[in-house]
């Protein structure tokens, strides 16, 4: 004796049996009917399957739209937090004019929040990468240095400009502008970036100084 189906898949095997029927009957062209005649065929297969005690085929996922996925990332369904990441292989100080800097954190995420109780936060569907450096003044006058230019660029040459919307946000803290002697400043940076260039071997900091960009290895 067959095993005995579901009534349920029957059902529903039942329901798309008619519906192909129906479709087949009142289609006029040819290639409509051919078509009407495969699925009613392929239906008909199912069916007699599931008969034989076959289990009913999964139903296909319905494609999500871009604005779930974001709602999905922004509520924490499709990841576990920040990520941290490994500091590249070889971490040294670099100097821009008279402020040393030095990588001492990275960081990836879909998402970023603001420090505050205002609650506001930014996610993306690619990632945010965070750049925490430590910065000093190793001159003996004032340095002037904007970061605002401050970009990412990964071994094919794509640049990722600096977040302005995730650094006003999630930044902790204005960029300075001017390091005094000896100042000595921690900074963090975010970028938003595919999760290509993440993981690219060649991706780096790239700062603007007076004499030309000055690249800090990130990988």
């Amino acid at each position: 004796m067959s095993p005995r189906v579901p009534s349920r898949s029957l059902a529903l095997l039942t329901a798309a049996l008619l519906a192909g029927g129906c479709t087949q009957e009142s289609a006029t062209s040819g290639s409509g009917q051919d078509a009407d005649m495969r699925t009613l065929q392929k239906l008909r297969a199912e069916a007699d399957r599931v008969k034989q005690g076959g289990a009913a085929s999964a139903r296909p996922e319905t494609p999500r739209e871009p604005e779930s996925l974001l709602a999905g990332l922004a509520a924490g369904m499709n990841e576990s937090g920040p990520r941290k990441l490994r500091l590249p292989a070889r971490n040294d100080t670099v100097h821009v004019d008279t402020v040393a800097m030095k990588v001492t954190g990275l960081e990836s995420s879909h998402s970023v929040k603001g420090s505050g109780k205002s609650g506001l936060g930014l996610t993306t569907e690619d990632l945010f990468l965070r750049v925490e450096l430590i910065t000093q003044n190793v001159g003996k006058t004032p340095a002037p240095l904007s970061l605002a230019g401050a970009r990412l660029t990964d071994a094919k040459g794509q640049a990722y400009p600096l977040a302005r919307d995730a650094q006003a946000v999630a930044g902790t803290k204005p960029l300075p502008t001017l390091w005094a002697p000896e100042q000595r400043t921690e900074l963090v940076l975010l970028f938003e970036v595919t999760a290509e260039a993440v993981q690219d071997d060649g991706l780096a900091l790239v700062v603007q100084g007076s004499g030309g960009d000055v690249r800090i290895p990130l990988r």
